[in-house]
C-alpha cells in the first residue's frame, strides 16, 4: 500500500466515525418530515418520499410553546445563578494553592458525580420543609444549579489559573482594587470559558428530567422534557410526534453551537492550558 493512500486512512476512519455520530439527528429530522404511514414502513425510507410539514403543528396542538418557554424560565435561571455564584467561588479557588484547596476541589467533584436520581429524595423533603415546593420552577432552578456548579467552578477556576499572576499582581501594584483585578482583568480574560460553561450548563438545564417530573405537578409549569414523554402511551408510542418533538428541541441548541463555534472551541482550549 503506497504512502499516499495510507495518508488518507485517518480521513476515512474520522468520517465514518462523524457519520455514525451525526445519524441519528439527520434520523430524527427526516422522520418528522415523513408521513404517518411512511414513518411506520418496513424497510425504511432514508429520505422521505413526501415531505410533509404539517406535523410541525404539534408545537401548538400540544402545547409545547408553554412547554418551551417553562424550559427557558428554569433554563436561564441556572445559568444566571450559576454564572454569579460559580464565578466568584471559582476566582477564590484559584488565588490559594493548598491542601485544604484541594480538599474543597475532591469534595466539588464528588458532589458532581452524586447522579440527580440519588439526590431527588433529599432535596424534595428539604424543599417541602422549607415551603420551596409552592415555587417549583424555583425549586428545580436550585436543584440543577446545585448540580452544575461543581462543574461550573472547575471548569472556570483551571481559566483563572491559567492567567499569569504577575497581571494581578501589577494592577495590585499599580493602586487597583481587588475587586477591580477581577472585573477588569481577570473577568475578561476568562471571558471564553465562563461562555462555554455557561452553554453547557444551559444545555444541561434543557435537558433536565428528574427534577422537573419530581417538584412540578403544575401542567402549565412543566418544561420541554417532561413535555415528551406525553408521547408516550401506556398501549402506543407516537415516534411520529417523538420525532417531530425532538427536531423543535434540539434546533435552538444546534443554532447556538454554530453561532457560537469559534468562542466554544477557544473557551474549551483556554480551560485545558493547565
Amino acid at each position: 500500500m503506497s504512502r499516499r493512500v495510507t495518508s488518507y486512512i485517518p480521513t476515512l476512519i474520522a468520517i465514518t466515525v462523524l457519520g455514525f455520530y451525526l445519524f441519528p439527528i439527520y434520523w430524527m429530522y427526516a422522520t418528522s418530515l415523513k408521513g404517518a404511514a411512511e414513518s411506520m414502513q418496513y424497510p425504511p425510507t432514508l429520505w422521505p418520499q413526501d415531505i410533509t410539514f404539517r406535523h410541525v403543528e404539534v408545537f401548538n396542538n400540544l402545547g409545547m410553546g408553554r412547554y418551551f418557554w417553562n424550559s427557558l424560565v428554569i433554563t436561564c435561571g441556572v445559568v444566571a445563578l450559576t454564572v454569579l455564584l460559580g464565578t466568584g467561588t471559582a476566582y477564590a479557588l484559584s488565588l490559594y494553592r493548598n491542601r485544604w484547596i484541594d480538599l474543597a476541589l475532591f469534595l466539588i467533584l464528588l458532589l458532581q458525580a452524586l447522579p440527580p436520581s440519588l439526590m431527588v429524595t433529599p432535596l424534595f423533603v428539604l424543599f417541602n420543609m422549607t415551603g420551596l415546593l409552592d415555587w417549583p420552577r424555583l425549586s428545580v432552578v436550585l436543584a440543577v444549579c446545585a448540580k452544575s456548579m461543581p462543574f461550573y467552578i472547575v471548569i472556570c477556576r483551571t481559566a483563572f489559573l491559567s492567567v499569569p499572576s504577575e497581571l494581578r499582581e501589577a494592577a495590585l501594584v499599580d493602586g487597583d482594587s481587588r475587586i477591580g483585578v477581577f472585573f477588569r482583568i481577570m473577568l475578561p480574560l476568562a471571558r471564553n470559558v465562563i461562555l462555554i460553561s455557561a452553554v453547557l450548563i444551559g444545555i444541561q438545564s434543557m435537558g433536565d428530567y428528574v427534577y422537573s417530573r419530581s417538584f412540578i405537578y403544575d401542567t402549565e409549569l412543566l418544561p420541554l422534557t417532561v413535555g415528551l414523554s406525553t408521547f408516550v402511551g401506556a398501549e402506543a408510542t407516537n415516534w411520529l410526534g417523538i420525532m417531530t418533538y425532538t427536531s423543535i428541541l434540539v434546533t435552538p441548541i444546534l443554532f447556538v453551537f454554530v453561532l457560537l463555534q469559534r468562542r466554544l472551541v477557544s473557551g474549551l482550549t483556554a480551560g485545558a492550558l493547565k
